[in-house]
């Protein structure tokens, strides 16, 4: 049975040559034996528009489209740092972009993807400035500026970004159980999968009178990348390393 791999927040930068040449020998391999890759948000640590050049985005973008090439499916989702990324991208890469949420079906069980951002709805300030940032004309006032301003922008923001999370709790900043539930609800699904809160772990749990499981999945390092994988064999995590 074909595998199908699930990976999210590997915060590819330039500042992170490590990590973007431990992902470039993925592709080049493990990615190649599966039928599809989803890759759930913050594949980039900042995307500040398709038309960003600066290495190693066009050797990142090369890598996937010989990926899709060969065979491997690969779907991306936004996440709160790439939420940018585009038609162009989509189309220089071969990969299709996907809704948060959106629904998978694996063997007729019904598995709900998503970054997870939205489900940290305890973090009030996070979820309006959230809202503010992905209204289209914001989103269009920003890729109209030189992408000089646009590198300078992003640079600010990471740095408020880690200043505001440094104030906040662990508990704040990690997803609510009552809003899980509410989407799982909603979708009528058997298994959530995310990222964004970097702590990876799958939480079974008794929802009405139905097991199910939330699965979180790592942030990529230096040394290592970890996936969550779905096989003929079921669920299981598997550990990448720099070969």
């Amino acid at each position: 049975m074909p595998e199908t791999l699930f990976i999210s927040d590997l915060h590819l930068a330039p500042e992170r040559p490590t990590t973007v040449e431990l992902f470039l020998g993925f592709l080049r391999g493990r990615a190649r034996e599966a039928n599809a890759l989803f890759i759930l948000g913050d594949l980039f640590d900042a995307w500040i528009g398709d038309d960003d050049d600066q290495p190693p985005y066009p050797e990142i973008r090369s890598a996937l489209r010989r990926l899709t090439e060969v065979g491997t499916s690969c779907r991306l989702m936004h996440g709160n740092r790439d939420f940018l990324i585009g038609r162009t991208f989509a189309r220089d890469t071969g990969c299709t972009l996907l809704h948060d949420p959106a629904l998978l079906e694996l063997d007729g069980v019904r598995t709900l993807l998503m970054h997870g951002d939205l489900l940290c709805t305890d973090d009030l300030p996070y979820q309006k400035f959230r809202r503010r940032i992905r209204n289209p004309i914001a989103r269009r006032l920003f890729l109209w500026k030189s992408l000089p301003k646009r590198r300078a922008i992003a640079c600010d923001y990471r740095r408020k970004s880690g200043a505001a999370m440094a104030e906040k709790t662990r508990e704040i900043m990690d997803v609510s159980q009552v809003t899980v539930e509410d989407y799982l609800r909603r979708f009528r699904a058997d298994r959530l999968i995310h990222g964004h809160t970097h702590r990876p772990a799958d939480h079974p749990f008794e929802l009405g009178d139905r097991t199910v499981t939330r699965s979180v999945l790592a942030e990529w390092q230096e040394d290592r990348g970890e996936l969550l994988v779905y096989a003929e064999d079921g669920w299981r995590r598997e550990r990448i390393l720099p070969s």
